[in-house]
């Protein structure tokens, strides 16, 4: 049984490991949401630390574990070698997750953290940012049987996020929404990919064949000139296509002969702001989260299963 709901009135006490390009925001909008009190933060940079306390709110602690005893609620924004290392003890002192993703580097170290989770009887939430993203919620409406979807993620090149490769990196976004909007095993996977500027995968392609016919063909690359954050669903009569970063897009519908094009009416939000508060709502009402961390292992599965069929190409 999860452990009891907070208080309607009462505030979510929130705390942020990791100030760093994504941290520092998870620290502005904890200190922004109604729900929440931001109480403080911990960064292995004392100085990076007390630069993002004083902007958000929050003190800064000198220890993972005194920030730990003070919050019931704590963002890992953090390498994501890291994650295992700092969620075991914050879940041993009764502290709800939310792990940026990918949940862990392996598929071993995300069941050590699932199975503390379950044993203190607290939340994990894989932070999948695109499942809170307006876009996402138009087409868990709109897709219901997909036969072809392409992903489109290309990104600028920048060093934060090297220290894994461009499908742990980027392509596990894709990978997540695919998952959700198939609802199917998968059948077969086939991938390749290259190292550009990095140790690993830098351009990586997969194509996803699932038990029930549908196929997924997703394309990431980290050493683009331009950001590029879209996905086209093809199902019987129906053609949608949406771009994560604009959030808009279009449908195309079959009518009788002819073809109906319409613009889609998203409600334009924050994905970040909308994924914290639902974290937070979740964490008071003792409820589930939209994004698991079991939903976050089998993302993280797939992903590795794309970068070894990668590097055994290398191998060849």
């Amino acid at each position: 049984m999860m452990a009891q709901a907070q208080a309607s009135d009462k505030k979510v006490k929130c705390g942020v490991v990791g100030v760093g390009s994504l941290g520092q925001h998870h620290a502005r909008l904890y200190g922004a949401l109604p729900e929440v009190e931001l109480v403080g933060i911990y960064d292995n940079n004392a100085e990076r630390a007390a630069e993002i306390a004083d902007r958000n709110g929050g003190q800064v602690f000198s220890s993972i574990e005194e920030l730990g005893a003070a919050c019931e609620a704590i963002s890992v924004v953090v390498p994501t070698h890291l994650h295992r290392e700092i969620a075991l003890p914050l879940l041993a002192q009764g502290c709800h997750l939310l792990i940026e993703k990918p949940i862990c580097a392996s598929l071993q170290e995300a069941e050590e953290v699932l199975a503390a989770a379950k044993a203190a009887n607290r939340i994990v939430q894989v932070g999948h940012i695109e499942h809170f993203n307006p876009v996402m919620s138009f087409l868990e409406e709109n897709v219901h049987d997909p036969r072809f979807i392409t992903a489109e993620r290309l990104a600028p090149f920048t060093p934060r996020g090297t220290d894994v490769g461009v499908v742990l990196d980027l392509m596990i976004h894709d990978i997540g929404i695919i998952m959700e909007l198939v609802k199917s095993p998968l059948e077969r996977v086939e991938a390749v990919g290259v190292q550009v500027l990095t140790a690993h995968e830098d351009i990586a392609n997969a194509r996803l064949v699932f038990e029930n016919g549908c196929v997924a063909n997703l394309n990431t690359s980290r050493v683009s000139l331009k950001k590029v954050r879209e996905i086209r669903v093809f199902q019987p009569e129906t053609y949608l296509s949406l771009n994560f970063m604009e959030q808009s897009g279009h449908l195309i519908r079959k009518q009788g002969p002819t073809l109906d094009k319409q613009d889609i009416p998203i409600e334009r939000d924050e994905p970040l702001k909308l994924e914290l508060a639902s974290f937070a709502e979740t964490v008071r009402k003792a409820g589930d989260p939209k994004f698991s961390g079991d939903m976050g292992k089998t993302a993280l599965e797939v992903a590795i299963q794309i970068t070894d069929l990668i590097r055994a190409g290398w191998k060849r």
